[in-house]
């Protein structure tokens, strides 16, 4: 961490250690207002650790593990919270989705898609960030990101199409040798059963998301959903008719793309250049 830095708690832990109080506070059959009262706070104080809005401090932390015999649980987990908020709580919500789905549809446009990132270009995308990231977020986020491709190895995988603007592959961010082992990922990552690669030709004459990116879902339940991100902030889209436009511009891009096999000369093109 930067010298003088305030220490910023992962917004997602707080919410977990939220719901591990909530969790001893009923196991002892207390209410927020009953603990509020033995911890001399404000029951509103209670709500807001327990919802994840507010950090639970490390003496109070104490002082509710004496209260609820929770074995000293609630001080550990305060103790080791990470300072670093591997996801935003926008994002949470759809990495949970992202991890249960039975298949995927993907359009990039600027930079491969997360789930097609190796390491080292992950590094690499989040040393552009402005304003800065410190060394330690960068390690964590780009860890965080590789360990989320987990679920192309699923034992049932989910099916997943990607459709990518090939400019993305022409982003000239970080070592020729890491543009090399992005593009020999690529082309391994192409050739897993679960996954469809295709790349829209720089020089097609037609493209219908000139909109921006976005990820199609379908959960186990077929409960269809949509996420699009920008530059400040991403969106849920749950509405039938606004989740059916994406998925037929998703339907139109992979008729405009080129095939996966040709997408795969692609690269091997490319690769022969490197």
């Amino acid at each position: 961490m930067r010298p003088g830095k305030p220490v910023q708690k992962n917004a997602s832990t707080m919410k977990m250690v939220g719901r591990l109080v909530a969790l001893f506070r009923r196991a002892i059959d207390l209410t927020q207002h009953e603990l509020a009262d033995r911890l001399l706070v404000a029951e509103a104080t209670i709500a807001a650790i327990e919802q994840g809005r507010r950090p639970l401090l490390p003496d109070m932390a104490e002082a509710m593990d004496g209260i609820m015999d929770s074995k000293g649980a609630l001080s550990v987990a305060v103790a080791n919270m990470p300072e670093i908020d591997q996801f935003p709580l926008w994002a949470e919500s759809y990495i949970e989705h992202e991890r249960e789905a039975i298949a995927l549809s993907l359009y990039a446009n600027q930079v491969l898609p997360g789930l097609l990132q190796t390491a080292e270009y992950a590094r690499a995308v989040f040393r552009e960030r402005v304003p800065a990231y410190d060394v330690d977020e960068i390690e964590t986020k780009a860890a965080a990101r590789v360990d989320r491709q987990g679920v192309l190895h699923r034992q049932i995988p989910p099916t997943v199409s990607f459709v990518i603007w090939e400019p993305a592959l022409g982003l000239a961010i970080g070592s020729r040798e890491m543009r090399r082992a992005q593009l020999e990922h690529l082309r391994e990552y192409a050739q897993l059963p679960c996954v469809s690669l295709q790349f829209l030709p720089f020089d097609s004459p037609h493209h219908a998301a000139l909109d921006g990116s976005f990820v199609l879902l379908e959960s186990p339940e077929h409960h269809h959903l949509a996420y699009t991100e920008s530059q400040r902030g991403s969106q849920w889209v749950a509405d039938p008719d606004e989740v059916s436009l994406l998925e037929r511009r998703h339907a139109m891009l992979r008729a405009q793309a080129l095939t996966p096999q040709h997408s795969l000369g692609l690269l091997d093109r490319l690769l022969g250049e490197q």
